[in-house]
């Protein structure tokens, strides 16, 4: 099938969506998914649909189908809980495999929260650890026998600049270093091959543009040769290998699974399953190609239109994600008055203005549309407007 796939999200009247990169669009079908869960299954079932609806291996459907958009093998990802919580169960994993060094390497783009769960983890088992975080383009001079762990996202969340996957994950294990990818900017959004990068763990979360809805559960990959050495440091009852024999002493599953921590959101791992059904049929190489086609004309029209803004996400398309970032000293306000245009993006501070692109719902059309909203506001200076300062609690 041919992309777009417009046909199956729910799209607001009016609405040009370049966000997708922090939200996902609501697909059509998850709506009566979430339906039949809350009212069928949970309604009419209750606690017994965890058989008859087959709930407890929802869990596993699902991250194999999420193995394979990231290039990973069946078996191989489990879901449930917070991007957070993946974070630190591959984290703390990781530094077990290499008690002897004290560095966690990442860089100064990293999301926020990974830099955040790294030292609450250092500071709680109090060994030494350092954390490193140099610019994104030094990390690969930066990778030295006293790194234990490298943490990196793949996509940077501000400018969609791109790390180069297999180069790093093979400088990181030259060094003796483990290694962690974080995908939140890139399943669903590139090509990856994460079991061909050899990398220790990968982990995401599922609700940008895998369309998951708002609190998506996460997912962690664990390489399968590993799997079984890893001593889970958040040793849950649904990370235990028989969690009905309520044995009070805990035993790992032989599988991934040893990484699940509690009981599954069941409604929001439905949506999401329901979700993944509009990449049935997608080459990944195919909307990579649409995603690069649609962000170079989006960065040519904009350029041509508003030379106040200044490209913030590299020029090269093969090094950046899906989503182009435009610094702008008023872009907090300029991307209000776009958004009350129905012209939606975010803003980062302190100047990003950011536009994800998603050629499951967007085509040229909609780039162009944008592109006119975009010179508009600042041609016009619209978003001087005093309503377009005031700042919400969400940016």
């Amino acid at each position: 099938m041919s992309l777009p796939r417009k046909h199956l999200f729910s799209i607001p009247e009016g609405v040009i969506y370049l966000d997708g990169n922090s939200l996902g669009v609501l697909p059509a079908a998850a709506r009566e998914r979430a339906a039949q869960v809350i009212g069928d299954e949970w309604g009419q079932q209750l606690i017994r649909a965890w058989n008859t609806a087959d709930w407890m291996s929802l869990p596993q459907r699902v991250g194999d189908r999420i193995a394979g958009l990231i290039g990973a093998p069946k078996g191989s990802v489990a879901t449930g809980d917070t991007l957070s919580i993946k974070v630190f169960q591959a984290l703390a994993a990781a530094l077990d495999m290499r008690p002897d060094r004290k560095v966690v390497l990442s860089d100064n783009g990293n999301f926020p929260t990974d830099l955040y769960m790294a030292q609450g983890l250092a500071r709680l088992i109090d060994k030494g650890h350092e954390i490193r975080t140099p610019a994104p383009e030094d990390v690969p001079d930066a990778i030295d026998d006293s790194v234990a762990v490298v943490m990196l996202t793949h996509v940077d969340y501000r400018t969609g600049r791109l790390h180069d996957m297999a180069a790093i994950t093979r400088a990181a294990h030259d060094a003796g270093a483990v290694m962690i990818w974080d995908l939140a900017h890139s399943a669903g959004a590139l090509p990856l091959d994460i079991a061909g990068s050899q990398a220790e763990f990968a982990v995401g979360c599922t609700y940008k543009y895998l369309n998951g809805g708002p609190g998506a559960p996460a997912f962690i990959y664990a390489r399968p040769d590993i799997v079984e050495d890893l001593a889970p440091a958040l040793c849950g009852w649904m990370g235990h290998d028989a969690p009905f024999a309520m044995e009070l002493g805990y035993r790992p599953a032989m599988s991934t699974e040893r990484l699940r921590v509690g009981t599954p959101p069941i409604i929001q791992l439905s949506i999401l399953d329901t979700a993944l059904d509009v990449w049935d049929g997608v080459s990944m190489e195919e909307l990579r190609q649409a995603s690069i086609g649609l962000s170079e004309l989006f960065i040519a029209e904009v350029e041509k239109r508003c030379p106040g803004l200044r490209l913030a996400s590299p020029r090269d398309p093969a090094a950046r994600g899906s989503q182009v970032s435009f610094a702008f000293d008023q872009g907090y306000a300029a991307m209000q008055a776009l958004i009350e245009r129905g012209v939606i993006g975010d803003f980062r501070a302190p100047d990003i203005m950011r536009f994800g692109f998603t050629p499951l719902y967007l085509d040229k059309a909609d780039v162009r549309a944008a592109a006119d909203h975009i010179e508009a506001v600042i041609s016009q200076e619209i978003w001087r407007d005093p309503k377009y300062q005031v700042k919400s609690r969400v940016t």
